[in-house]
């Protein structure tokens, strides 16, 4: 994998993008994981203004000082980076004081409900700057499994690493001198409160899912525990197609109209 030519190849079509949509510059959300550090550091190097905002909710404290360890080498390394930290866990505590005890209860909903908050916050940023928001996902989380809350952390402008494999972004932060405490941690979208992985969650590791990603074979030579990732695999890339495509729309025939 020639890491330094993909790296040069994605900070130049990042530059190239947002010159030819007439913005000044990007905004991305830093989570502390390895995807919106690569990410803002691909950023970073176009040159172009970057504001990396920190956007705790109730936010695991390791997390939160490996994304500001991040943030500070970005603004030591590249004069083009600001940050902002903007706290949300009053809003999210006010959203959900209003919510019944039952309504409370779907623990699934309140995290994707901490995503859509970023994401509003993300855009708010954005468009004072006038400035493109980066998407952060990879190729197995946007098109593999959807592992993404919908208007969340899939509410982006443009997507620079979304054709490349969790293993292949690990590439690029060794490449891209990414704090070993981030290329060490185990990836989590850090939406639960607790340091709860993305392994936990899914039930499958990243290098399992992109295995299963390419899987191509015969289902009758492989093991008990590829069976079962396949199984996952397949599972979560079905149920979340409604990620992965355009909104539908209802087309309205012309003898209709």
């Amino acid at each position: 994998m020639q890491t330094t030519a993909i790296i040069n190849h994605i900070s130049n079509w990042l530059k190239s993008y947002a010159q030819n949509a007439g913005v000044k510059g990007f905004v991305i959300g830093i989570s502390g994981g390895i995807d919106s550090a690569v990410t803002s550091t691909l950023a970073a190097k176009t040159g172009l203004p970057l504001l990396c905002v920190e956007l705790p909710i109730h936010q695991n404290k390791i997390q939160v000082e490996r994304g500001l360890k991040h943030i500070a080498w970005l603004k030591e390394s590249f004069e083009n980076v600001s940050s902002v930290e903007l706290q949300l866990s009053s809003v999210y505590d006010s959203f959900t004081s209003q919510l019944s005890d039952s309504e409370a209860q779907n623990e699934l909903a309140l995290v994707n409900t901490r995503a859509r908050l970023r994401m509003t916050a993300l855009y708010y940023f954005a468009q004072s700057k006038q400035s493109l928001v980066l998407g952060t996902g990879n190729k197995v989380e946007d098109f593999g499994i959807g592992f993404f809350t919908k208007y969340g952390d899939g509410g982006v402008d443009i997507s620079p690493i979304a054709d490349l494999l969790k293993s292949e972004i690990y590439a690029l932060g060794k490449t891209l001198n990414i704090n070993n405490e981030i290329l060490r941690a185990a990836p989590t979208d850090g939406l639960w409160g607790d340091d709860k992985t993305d392994e936990e969650q899914i039930g499958a590791s990243y290098p399992e899912l992109e295995w299963a990603m390419a899987f191509d074979g015969d289902k009758n030579t492989i093991t008990a525990r590829e069976k079962q990732v396949l199984q996952i695999y397949t599972k979560m890339n079905r149920a979340n197609q409604h990620k992965m495509h355009a909104i539908p729309i209802c087309t309205i025939p012309q003898n209709l109209k």
